[in-house]
């Protein structure tokens, strides 16, 4: 049982200058350990938290010992706990965590125990962000019309969201039509240094969305994790982590004139993802840190997940002090988080020596050496210099199918698809940009991006310069904040000019939520296979989520996607051809239109102000007329509604009782599906539009839902019923069970039926037939989606045999009661012969004390193959997890038997 703290010695008082006290704390330095001032700051975070929670119990002073010596256990894969300070979530990963959360409580009721006990212990900081589509753009009035659309498709997880507000403790809801979830984290809920009754702690934070880690670049550490994970952490338990390398990456000198935030982070995702940095933090440090802005920070920081990193971490110095004055941090608050940081030694002055840190590998980049670029056509880290853009480009159309390649014919390549736009001629090429975005929390918090990309169509309409009318521009503030310092700047009237007008405030394109286009342009990509082009603003591209017509799907600087919709295709040598004519007749060049960065700097210098964002967040959680006026129960169980096709109550508990069911291996499985490289949670569980021949569109028309009001598959993520059917939706899939062909279907082994993923799911589960999936290197790669590991369990897939898995993703199998085996280095499915039309049988001890974390067992098939693989277990936690059938199973029964 738990103990007193042994480290209640260290309990120190925390003076204020002028007298009285700021609070207690547990002081690093009072531990007279000289280890602890060669850890990287992002250790000692994890450090003082092990500290602050050692009970004995759930963290022991050996955990606290494994970290102060993190030089030497952290090569060897020690595992250690971890609480973090608060969680956060949006809506589409809210609201499976409330409904996870509302039917935890019907169990512990059902089961005897006290249902109140399923409630938050650490702050839930939720933000309503992903539900808006862009279905009006280019538009004076399409905020307001794009809300009422929000509003009327969503009511109801909405109402579900308000709900859970007020039944649970702990938890804040931001409501729609406020911001983006981690830009709103970084100017608002983001607190740096926590107060709770008196003991001060560095902010934490762990969130069920991967760019959770934006918050880095704040100085606080955060990263995504998946659902389940996190609602573990929100009723109290620790975080079980393996303790990670530090790869130290050192910043020299300063951007070039003209070289933005965006063109820097995606060249440090190139360069961390050469290096392999999966699993481990990032810390960055060295004199070019001093000139990077707290809002470059966040971007770099932002980016973490497409460079594999758990965090991106930026330690506090004196620019982040200058960034949480600019976004109206009272005084008093800063110098609390400035003081105590000092006392703990968790503050990077640049004015004194410093004290060499010791990182387990070392990555140097000069900032002058950067250059414009972007990354595509359908990977984030596949970076692109501007200037090869063009050569890039025709690579791409010749390459065979793949990341760098469409394998279009060389007669094909020029082919032109004439239409009429609403009575004009048109044409489509090959490369021509159809969606234009400023979107993402990645460059809506940069106002030097946000104020280039208006400076940029500043120019361009002088000039006389203009988008063409079938490309679906907008633009979507990560806060009201942009909107303020657009406005005062006098620059949003340019962007509207060219079709930039603000559509809403929230996750947009980026997530897939661009909405239709044109049906004359559809028409024309669709008839005459064309690869169409997205340019966006954001941090994913994969190939079938940012819209199911852009085959090629750029991430670029805000300016850039101005400067590319201008020019109306990616099909261009920025250098040497003209973007268009001007009013005068003379050829425009980029040249021309593009913002040196000291027009950027004095814009910024004179256009965002503090008082912005206290008008902004001191109206963010009142709400707006259409939230405030949604009725909700108070009771403190949810009345689920059977015939509701939004909220459904899921059959994790059906049939639960206080006995854990013990671990399981797998008896001659079918194989569902069988991969190649790269995965996505995308592929696995798309988030975007619901296809019109899909399973989950054939429920929803059962249902009585009308085809225009279908939504998306992320603001359904409340019902299982869809999300099972949703599951290996993505329309560009690519299974090699189907021998070529691309898209949502595969082979019922035993009849050789061609049908859909879900179809032959449920046809194997009917006949009480288990299900693996092979799959190559980096499975689940991107979002941090439980869905995408509750979808598989739901279809009856009982293991993935990979190359390698993305960490978070890992994680959710194994919480969801799915096996992750790794096969060995240097084989695959195709080198051990397998083609996915074979039984398999792993062989699992039926005790979890026979079972080791990461150890090796022996799968076979039908036909008389061996091999060797090891099971990502990666911690005796995750042991526990698998053996009470997962995480959520696990926590009710350790909440119900504390009772006891």
């Amino acid at each position: 049982m738990a103990s007193a703290n042994p480290f209640n010695s260290i309990l120190k008082t925390l003076e204020k200058p002028d007298g009285g006290e700021f609070g207690k704390y547990y002081s690093l330095p009072a531990l007279n350990d000289p280890r602890i001032d060669k850890l990287p700051y992002s250790i000692k975070i994890l450090l003082e938290s092990a500290i602050r929670n050692c009970d004995e119990f759930q963290v022991k002073s050996a955990d606290v010992e494994k970290i102060i010596d993190w030089e030497n256990t952290s090569p060897h894969q020690v595992e250690i706990p971890f609480k973090p300070a608060r969680v956060l979530l949006q809506d589409f990963t809210g609201v499976p965590a409330v409904v996870d959360l509302a039917c935890m409580r019907d169990a512990m009721n059902k089961l005897g125990g006290d249902s109140n006990k399923i409630n938050p212990l650490v702050p839930v900081d939720l933000v309503i962000d992903h539900s808006v589509q862009v279905d009006v753009a280019r538009s004076e009035n399409a905020v307001q019309a794009n809300m009422e659309l929000e509003f009327h498709r969503n009511n109801e997880r909405f109402a579900f969201l308000k709900w859970g507000s007020s039944a649970f403790d702990n938890m804040l809801v931001v409501p729609p039509g406020s911001g983006i979830v981690h830009q709103v984290n970084l100017e608002y809920l983001g607190r740096v240094v926590f107060n709770t009754n008196g003991v001060l702690y560095p902010d934490s934070v762990v969130g069920t969305d991967s760019h959770t880690t934006m918050i880095d670049g704040l100085g606080v550490a955060g990263w995504g994790v998946g659902g389940i994970e996190a609602e573990a952490a929100m009723l109290g338990q620790p975080m079980s982590m393996v303790l990670p390398g530090v790869v130290g990456f050192k910043l020299l000198g300063k951007l070039r004139d003209g070289v933005t935030a965006t063109d820097l982070v995606l060249t440090v995702t190139q360069m961390l993802r050469k290096h392999g940095v999966v699993g481990k933090f990032v810390e960055f440090y060295g004199e070019g840190m001093s000139g990077l802005s707290l809002a470059d920070r966040a971007t770099i920081a932002n980016m973490s997940p497409e460079y594999g990193a758990t965090m991106g971490f930026f330690p506090v110095d004196h620019v982040t002090l200058q960034y949480l004055q600019l976004t109206g941090r009272s005084d008093e608050t800063i110098a609390r988080i400035e003081s105590y940081l000092r006392a703990n030694k968790m503050f990077v002055d640049y004015n004194e020596p410093q004290i060499e840190k010791v990182y387990s590998s070392y990555l140097e980049l000069k900032l002058e050496e950067v250059e414009p670029c972007i990354s595509g056509p359908k990977r984030p880290h596949d970076r692109v210099p501007l200037k090869e853009m063009k050569a890039d480009w025709h690579a791409c159309l010749d390459n065979r199918v793949g990341f760098k390649g469409f394998a279009i014919p060389k007669e094909s390549q020029n082919k032109v698809a004439k239409f009429s736009f609403h009575g004009t001629p048109a044409e489509l090429r090959h490369g021509d940009v159809v969606i234009a975005a400023i979107t993402s929390c990645t460059n809506t918090s940069n106002p030097s991006v946000m104020l280039g990309a208006a400076l940029v169509a500043k120019k361009a309409c002088e000039l006389g310069l203009e988008v063409k009318p079938w490309i679906k521009t907008s633009l979507a503030p990560g806060s009201g904040v942009v909107t303020k310092y657009l406005q005062k700047s006098g620059l949003q009237k340019f962007l509207n000019q060219l079709g930039f007008h603000i559509v809403g405030y929230g996750c947009t394109t980026c997530i897939g939520n661009s909405g239709d286009i044109d049906e004359s342009v559809a028409s024309a990509i669709s008839e005459n296979d064309m690869v169409a082009a997205a340019v966006l603003s954001g941090n994913r591209n994969f190939e079938g989520r940012v819209h199911p017509l852009t085959r090629a799907n750029y991430l670029a600087s805000p300016p850039l996607v101005v400067a590319y919709a201008l020019a109306g295709t990616v099909d261009i040598d920025f250098e040497t051809e003209p973007i268009g004519t001007g009013k005068d007749g003379k050829q425009i060049f980029f040249r021309d239109i593009w913002p040196s960065s000291e027009e950027v700097a004095n814009v910024v210098q004179s256009s965002v102000l503090p008082d912005m964002f206290k008008a902004t967040y001191e109206a963010i959680t009142k709400g707006n007329p259409m939230w405030n006026e949604l009725s909700v129960p108070s009771s403190s169980l949810y009345a689920w509604n059977p015939t509701s096709t939004y909220i459904h109550e899921p059959p994790y508990f059906k049939d639960m009782t206080m006995s854990p069911p013990g671990p399981h291996g797998v008896k001659d499985a079918y194989c569902l599906l069988n991969f190649g490289d790269s995965i996505t949670t995308d592929h696995i569980s798309p988030a975007g539009s619901i296809h019109k021949d899909s399973p989950a569109a054939k429920f929803l028309l059962e249902h009585g839902v009308d085809r225009r009001d279908f939504n998306s598959y992320g603001s359904r993520r409340g019902n299982d019923e869809i999300m099972a059917r949703g599951t290996f939706a993505n329309i560009r899939i690519v299974n090699k069970l189907l021998k070529g062909e691309v898209g949502p279907k595969t082979i019922h082994i035993p009849t050789g039926e061609k049908l859909s993923v879900y179809d032959v799911a449920m046809r194997y589960k009917t006949a009480g037939q288990g299900t693996i999936i092979l799959a190559g290197a980096e499975y689940g790669s991107g979002s941090s989606r439980d869905w995408a590991a509750k979808g598989p369990m739901l279809l009856g897939v009982k293991a993935v045999i990979a190359k390698s898995f993305e960490r978070i993703h890992r994680s959710n199998l194994v919480g969801m009661g799915i096996i992750p085996l790794c096969f060995k280095s240097g084989e695959d499915a195709d080198t051990l012969g397998l083609t996915g039309y074979e039984r398999y049988t792993i062989d699992l001890p039926n005790s979890v004390s026979e079972i080791r974390p990461g150890q090796d067992v022996t799968v076979t098939t039908d036909g008389g193959k061996s091999f060797t693989c090891t099971v990502r277990f990666d911690t005796e936690v995750e042991l526990a997890y698998f053996n009470h059938g997962g995480i959520l199973q696990y926590v009710i029964r350790n909440l119900i038997g504390s009772k006891q």
